[in-house]
């Protein structure tokens, strides 16, 4: 997973701690946590696409959340930059070199010059894979980031009013 994943879900928390009223640019985002500006407003780009944050141009413009954080699950925010694509992607090595299912005794292709059988099981650990990546998938959906807001306030109970602050300083 990428940086941009974490910088992403940052974002979305400094965002409803800036305020719902307030439009955040990319650079002032950016500059709270010492981060590229132009990669972070990909990640934030990326989140406008998935409907998370919305956009407004203009000198006055920036970010702002486009729903509320109890509703945003993590696995949003991982979807909407990372893409929809599974994490291990099983290229069926087994069915490659000497030991490879569907192949002559000689190891080259069977008799009907297929290099694997059509009704070969699924790749066992393609399957674990699956199983595993389902249940890391459920588990970032179950969990919002009002949660996550709650935890972190918890954790640290002056960093809102700290990043307000900070950003209503010229």
């Amino acid at each position: 997973m990428s940086e941009g994943v974490e910088w992403a879900l940052h974002s979305c928390v400094n965002l409803a701690w800036s305020g719902p009223d307030r439009a955040v640019p990319a650079a002032r985002l950016a500059a709270w946590h010492d981060l590229p500006a132009a990669y972070l407003n990909k990640q934030l780009q990326a989140l406008a696409r998935a409907g998370i944050v919305t956009s407004a141009p203009g000198p006055r413009g920036g970010f702002r959340l486009a729903r509320p954080l109890a509703e945003i699950s993590l696995m949003d925010v991982v979807a909407a930059v990372e893409g929809p694509e599974e994490a291990f992607r099983c290229t069926e090595i087994r069915q490659q070199g000497p030991g490879g299912a569907g192949r002559g005794a000689d190891g080259g292709p069977d008799r009907t010059g297929h290099r694997a059988a059509a009704d070969a099981p699924a790749c066992a650990i393609a399957h674990a894979m699956g199983r595993a990546e389902l249940a890391w998938r459920t588990a970032l959906a179950a969990q919002d980031l009002d949660e996550v807001r709650r935890q972190a306030e918890r954790q640290a109970p002056g960093a809102p009013e700290r990043l307000r602050a900070w950003l209503a300083a010229p």
